[in-house]
């Protein structure tokens, strides 16, 4: 199912026709993203995702059990937490620790394997950078598994610098609505409304501009956020509506409180390929209590129609794919480069790439 087209929203100057899951963003031009590549054993995002990480600790402890005793003992590995991990390569020498290196260097190569199947399509030809983001960079053994796997990008020969994304992933999904915006639209602004919705949670901000600091949206962070794990809920689709309807209104009514002008729109990164009419083509089969992917629901029109004013104006909603979102939060930091990319880890390997835009 391909990009459904619809008619462009006006636009001042040069700046590019405003659609959801667009190509052509402001500063960016998105040569890609979702990149579904599959080789006989499936996709091969699905070897280096927080559940491909965890089976090779798994796969580990197995082995190590044929000779002697598990050193990480009786917990089950799917029980241990981010946390809990990162405090095990804290104890030098142990065996558990070098375990669970053992474990990063294995993740490592699958990632690097990856990303070097990427760099092998067109749309990635001139990336020279790849930010990896996601909830797994946010933590010691997702950035030893990141430096590893930029160590074999290089020893394979291949120019590109692999880094970790340099807000923290929890908001970085939401900063990056920003850059989905002309900037045109926000002046006279002080923040944006941003939603960020993922498999296991969703998160809805305010994201101050701070353009009298940098008009580049590079001093752009989170002024306050709500977040929602709804996977602990299981709630229907409606309900999943009505929620972060309420997440929004509160976070209006806290930034009306403290006098924050905000721009009347609703920037929003979700799973999946976005239409230019803000349906989800495919991709959607993880978001919460029903189907996403139904031509009889569009998510934009449904927070429109809940929220139609924002400061006594109309609503402006804008989505496109999460990985997309993320990535964008880096465009500043990206304009030494001519092409990028982010790859975010989490419930499942999210990809992007895009081409700076001169000027941009």
């Amino acid at each position: 199912m391909g990009k459904q087209k619809t008619k462009p929203k006006p636009t001042q100057d040069n700046d590019p026709p405003v659609t959801h899951g667009a190509d052509d963003l402001p500063t960016v031009t998105v040569t890609s993203y979702n990149l579904e590549l599959r080789n006989k054993d499936g996709f091969i995002g699905d070897r280096a995702n927080k559940s491909a990480f965890r089976d090779t600790i798994q796969a580990w402890r197995k082995r190590v059990r044929e000779g002697g005793d598990d050193p990480l003992g009786a917990v089950l590995t799917d029980e241990l937490s981010k946390k809990e991990i990162d405090k095990l390569l804290e104890e030098q020498g142990s065996e558990a620790a070098t375990l669970v290196r053992a474990a990063i260097d294995d993740f490592a190569k699958e990632l690097a394997a990856i990303l070097m199947r990427y760099l092998k399509e067109d749309t990635w030809q001139e990336t020279r950078r790849i930010v990896v983001g996601g909830g797994f960079s946010d933590s010691k053994a997702g950035a030893l598994a990141i430096a590893r796997a930029g160590l074999q990008l290089k020893a394979e020969g291949l120019k590109v610098e692999l880094v970790a994304i340099s807000h923290h992933p929890n908001e970085a999904g939401l900063v990056g609505a920003v850059h989905l915006i002309p900037a045109w639209m926000l002046k006279g602004h002080d923040a944006i409304l941003a939603v960020d919705i993922g498999g296991t949670n969703i998160r809805a901000g305010v994201v101050k501009l701070n353009l009298d600091d940098k008009p580049d949206f590079s001093r752009a962070k989170v002024w306050s956020s709500r977040l929602w794990r709804h996977a602990d809920d299981e709630p229907r689709r409606t309900a999943t509506i009505e929620h972060l309807v309420r997440m929004i209104e509160a976070l209006i009514a806290k930034a009306e409180k403290a006098k924050l002008a905000i721009a009347p729109v609703i920037g929003i990164g979700c799973p999946g390929i976005i239409a230019a009419d803000g349906s989800i083509a495919r991709g959607g089969q993880n978001l919460p209590g029903g189907n996403w992917e139904s031509t009889h629901f569009n998510l934009p029109e449904a927070l429109r129609k809940a929220i139609p004013r924002i400061l006594d104006q109309p609503t402006f909603v804008i989505m496109h794919n999460d990985a997309v979102v993320q990535g964008l939060s880096e465009a500043p930091r990206m304009a030494d480069v001519p092409g990028w990319a982010a790859v975010t880890i989490g419930t499942g390997l999210g990809n992007a790439s895009y081409v700076n835009k001169p000027g941009g």
